[in-house]
């Protein structure tokens, strides 16, 4: 008897855990479906809808511009305390969605992944990409504000480092969806973790320039011990190259700046590494 020719063998590969690039690269229409699904069940069936994007970030503006700005005298020098805050909260908005959304990645989808087959790393994209649509309204917002000041001489001052929007654009979502990306690895067996994580992007907000400006002459960041502790998290030069790109205030440390792009690029790499190894398994722990 001949033996039987096979044109596809499935078998498990127990050695290695790898990411299923090849269906990802196919499942280009899944991602947008998805995209469009998570932003607009975000708004539906409220009053606002995507104004939401604009009411909230503008709000926490206006009480950082008062308690911080003005009260405690944390704003930054020469430029007005609503623009630098508002610019801000927008890049910082951009990465705590990303990571907060992505948190619950397994255990929110677990249904969905429970049925039907598809790779599964277009949840976290898809995620991370709906939020892009938020950032774009906040960040429109925030471009009205920035033209009135210019206009009117307000000490704001765009300049050419605009252009390094895309990059770090790109390198918020990354570090923001791969760190949301190992919470929700390891929640599939320590939910704990999943009550922890908006005080832990509460206190990390704190430690990152959102509230403050590090390099005020009020600043208490000067350079030594707790300047370098701070920019040692990654998302401090991001947030601080955003603000001197378009409002020309602060500096850039390229060496720290570099430090966070390594450190993105080993966060997404644990990530991806950590979901491909628990995606095989979570249907049994989740």
């Amino acid at each position: 008897m001949a033996e039987q020719q096979w044109d596809i063998i499935i078998q498990a590969d127990d050695k290695h855990a790898k990411a299923d690039w090849k269906g990802l690269k196919k499942s280009r229409d899944l991602i947008i479906l998805w995209v469009r699904r998570n932003f607009v069940s975000k708004y539906k069936q409220t009053v606002l809808g995507p104004a939401w994007a604009i009411i909230q970030p503008f709000f926490t503006t206006v009480v950082f511009s008062l308690i911080f700005g003005r009260i405690a005298g944390l704003g930054a020098d020469g430029v007005p305390n609503f623009i630098f805050y508002l610019s801000g909260m927008v890049i910082w908005t951009l990465f705590s969605n990303c990571l907060i959304q992505n948190a619950s990645t397994f255990v929110s989808n677990s249904g969905i992944m429970g049925k039907v087959y598809f790779p599964r790393l277009v949840m976290p994209i898809s995620t991370a990409l709906s939020q892009f649509i938020t950032f774009g309204i906040q960040f429109a917002f925030m471009l009205l504000f920035l033209v009135y000041y210019v206009v009117t001489g307000k000490g704001v001052h765009p300049n050419l480092y605009i252009l390094m929007l895309p990059v770090l654009l790109a390198q918020t979502a990354i570090l923001g969806t791969g760190l949301g990306v190992i919470i929700s690895s390891l929640t599939t067996k320590y939910r704990d973790l999943s009550m922890a994580v908006g005080f832990f992007v509460s206190m990390l907000q704190y430690v990152s320039p959102i509230a403050y400006d590090m390099f005020s002459r009020r600043s208490l960041f000067e350079k030594h011990l707790v300047y370098y502790f701070y920019m040692l998290n990654p998302v401090t030069p991001i947030v601080n190259m955003f603000r001197y790109a378009f409002l020309g205030t602060g500096e850039i440390d390229w060496l720290f700046y570099g430090i966070s792009v390594v450190t993105t690029v080993v966060v997404a790499a644990i990530a991806v590494r950590m979901f491909s190894r628990v995606e095989r398994t979570f249907m049994d722990t989740v």
